[in-house]
């Protein structure tokens, strides 16, 4: 004797099921989208704020090792993200002033976007987010250079006006420094950002602006996690035990890191997210290796030029109070 429901209870069964599917899928869309247009932003002033101290602690410890005695990275055919060129934008990345070169910082960001889009669907919203945060920047940078440009040619067709105008200061002295600097170009280095966008009174400590600072200040945020999630990733399993799943890793780093600065909402759409991350074997030929020695040996190279890097940008971004921007 047929024990199943009669058909037209399987097709309510299996309708309620489909109905099911489709609102976790509509509710992780829908926080995805809310990250995705910065919506987020208005919940982040309603959190608690987590200070620099805190934040800083939870900066990887770089290792005083040089990589030229180390054998170049491999580049994996097929692959969208390859982690040599990540390695090698990072490590173009900082100057000797203790600054950081914008330019391929935002390089090393287009392939962390491509390693996060790459562990599937619901991990690559999180990094159309990212993307959006890139292209503020990269627009301001754009825009300045084309208003420079402008003031340059304008410069050119009245040279006798313009010099007499700018060479004079408010009290009637010269003042070459001040001219030099509005005919300059700021968007270079973050501290030279931090000081373009500064004295054009293009940042606000009390609202949220689409500023170049408040822009970095994010990515500073997400550049944190990844790097916490990659030093773990790297680790060998203690004695007797195993190798954590990516998934739990990467939940646990989210959550000491760039969840402080999302809401309940947000912190659980995230964590839903990365449950539908790959295991480990995935992980190994995204960066072209075999076993977890081997990647342990990649990813802490990466790790430490993103130390680099992270370190600098919190130096330039706590001396100048803006590591809580709105």
């Amino acid at each position: 004797m047929d024990s199943r429901p009669p058909r037209r209870g399987r097709w309510i069964i299996m309708g309620v099921k489909c109905r099911a599917c489709v609102a976790i899928v509509f509710i992780l869309l829908l926080l995805g989208s809310m990250w995705l247009h910065g919506n987020l932003e208005d919940h982040w002033n309603s959190c608690p704020k987590v200070s620099s101290v805190k934040n800083k602690g939870l900066s990887l410890i770089r290792v005083n090792s040089s990589d030229d005695d180390v054998a170049p990275l491999r580049v994996c055919p097929g692959n969208s993200f390859q982690v040599a060129n990540l390695l090698a934008h990072l490590q173009a990345a900082p100057l000797s002033t203790n600054d950081v070169l914008l330019k391929p910082y935002l390089a090393s960001w287009d392939e962390l976007i491509k390693f996060l889009e790459a562990l599937g669907p619901m991990v690559g919203l999180i990094s159309q987010e990212i993307e959006s945060k890139t292209a503020i920047i990269r627009d301001l940078t754009q825009n300045a250079e084309k208003e420079a440009e402008k003031k340059m040619k304008d410069r050119k067709r009245m040279p006798e006006q313009s010099d007499r105008v700018l060479m004079k200061s408010h009290n009637g002295s010269l003042n070459y420094s001040k001219m030099n600097h509005r005919l300059s170009f700021g968007y270079t280095s973050v501290r030279s950002m931090i000081k373009w966008e500064l004295e054009n009174g293009l940042v606000d400590f009390h609202k949220q602006t689409n500023s170049g600072c408040r822009t970095l200040l994010r990515l500073h945020r997400a550049l944190l996690w990844l790097q916490n999630f990659l030093q773990e990733l790297g680790k060998d399993a203690s004695e007797g035990e195993h190798l954590r799943s990516p998934s739990d890793l990467c939940k646990e780093t989210y959550q000491r890191t760039l969840a402080h600065h999302h809401t309940w909402w947000v912190r659980k759409g995230a964590e839903l997210a990365f449950l539908a991350m790959p295991e480990r074997p995935y992980f190994y030929q995204l960066v072209c290796v075999e076993t977890q020695s081997e990647a342990a040996v990649v990813l802490n190279r990466v790790v430490r030029a993103i130390g680099e890097v992270y370190e600098r940008n919190e130096v330039a971004l706590q001396e100048h109070g803006m590591l809580d921007l709105p």
